[in-house]
């Protein structure tokens, strides 16, 4: 390929890369330096840094398959829902101070709680309500799933430069004279 050729795609690529967010991990310090309410944490858009990939073992019965598949391991029915990498979430609630439940889907019942880990660097990242070894349990759309030590490492990312534009208001005081 000649060089006239490819210099248009390279400016091309480098003007889409500009556009593209720049996605920062959302820490604890982030969170106290910003001072944000509840109802500022329901307007910024989180994004996940690492597949999540949650499963369960199905027992007789029906079930009811959330986005997921149901695969045969080890000679039981598995489901699985995996919530891929940079997949974007909303604020639900706070359960407690330092815990959101962020949701990755159209339901506000399919949440997954994530909070700060000092190991981490205080991202917010996957909690489990048990770890045993190397396996957690996690609650999901009221049903206990099983997820890997793996995705632990799962931590909220936002775009700063997006959550840091403010609006200012601003007006002058004509002041007030006794009568």
């Amino acid at each position: 390929m000649k060089l006239k050729n490819i210099l248009p795609l390279f400016i091309i690529g480098l003007f889409l890369a500009s556009c593209s967010p720049r996605l920062t991990p959302f820490t604890q310090r982030l969170y106290e330096e910003s001072r944000w309410t509840k109802a500022d944490l329901k307007k910024i858009q989180f994004y996940l840094s690492e597949d999540i990939k949650l499963k369960r073992s199905l027992s007789g019965g029906s079930s009811e398959i959330i986005n997921g598949k149901i695969k045969i391991e080890d000679g039981r029915e598995i489901e699985e829902v995996v919530i891929p990498k940079m997949t974007p979430g909303v604020f639900v609630f706070s359960p407690k101070e330092e815990r959101f439940a962020i949701s990755f889907e159209d339901s506000d019942a399919r949440f997954l709680m994530f909070g700060p880990n000092p190991k981490a660097g205080n991202r917010y990242v996957l909690l489990a309500s048990e770890w045993k070894g190397r396996v957690g349990k996690v609650k999901y759309d009221d049903k206990t799933w099983r997820v890997d030590a793996n995705d632990a490492i799962s931590n909220l990312l936002v775009d700063l430069k997006k959550v840091r534009k403010t609006t200012t208001s601003s007006r002058t005081a004509g002041g007030r004279k006794v009568d």
